[in-house]
């Protein structure tokens, strides 16, 4: 898979999407695992105190995170277990609501369920239907669609993204970059947030 790391600084709305999903429990009550943005403030002072009360919440939830027992993939693995054959879209750590957990959401035989995964035990506390895949937006049906014409899963990313980072991921999905379908990961390394891009291979005609 390419692979590209970005800063803190160089971050994404994406990234601060998947990592804010966590902290204000979107994951959960969101119709989809598509979040919008938030409204822009009317004054750059505005601007400056939301980005400062989001750079808090994030190192809050990152300081928790380093208390996980159970890695992200972990996770990943106990949720697809749930369902044979299901494949994950998208996952987050979630620190601000009770017992710290990550958010796994998976499809199946065009079903979008979420699964919520103890981090300190992988014991799954939530595993619920979510909707059809039809009743997504379009961005997310084309994402998933695209996953299905790749040999490589969310997990594989992530491993990639660990060891090219030598840290420990706290959130990924899919996105698209240039009409491309890209994994996106968000690592913790060391004091640093790291965003990595993959773009996996297209699975070869036989």
């Amino acid at each position: 898979m390419n692979q590209r790391a970005r800063s803190t600084r160089a971050m994404s709305k994406t990234t601060r999407q998947l990592l804010v999903i966590g902290l204000l429990t979107l994951l959960a009550s969101a119709p989809s695992f598509a979040v919008a943005a938030p409204s822009a403030p009317d004054s750059s002072s505005g601007q400056e105190q939301a980005t400062e009360s989001d750079d808090l919440a994030i190192a809050h939830q990152i300081e928790i995170f380093r208390t996980a027992q159970v890695s992200l993939n972990r996770a990943i693995e106990i949720a697809e277990r749930a369902h044979a054959g299901a494949r994950t879209s998208d996952v987050s750590f979630d620190g601000g609501s009770g017992a710290p957990v990550f958010r796994v959401r998976t499809f199946h035989d065009g079903q979008l369920w979420e699964h919520a995964i103890n981090a300190a035990t992988g014991e799954m506390s939530t595993d619920r239907f979510v909707s059809s895949l039809k009743e997504l937006n379009a961005e997310d049906r084309t994402n998933i669609a695209s996953l299905s014409g790749v040999d490589q899963q969310l997990s594989d990313a992530v491993r990639v993204a660990e060891r090219a980072t030598s840290g420990k991921a706290i959130s990924g999905g899919l996105t698209r970059e240039r009409g491309k379908l890209n994994f996106v990961v968000i690592i913790v390394s060391g004091l640093d947030l790291k965003q990595v891009l993959l773009e996996p291979p297209r699975r070869k005609s036989r």
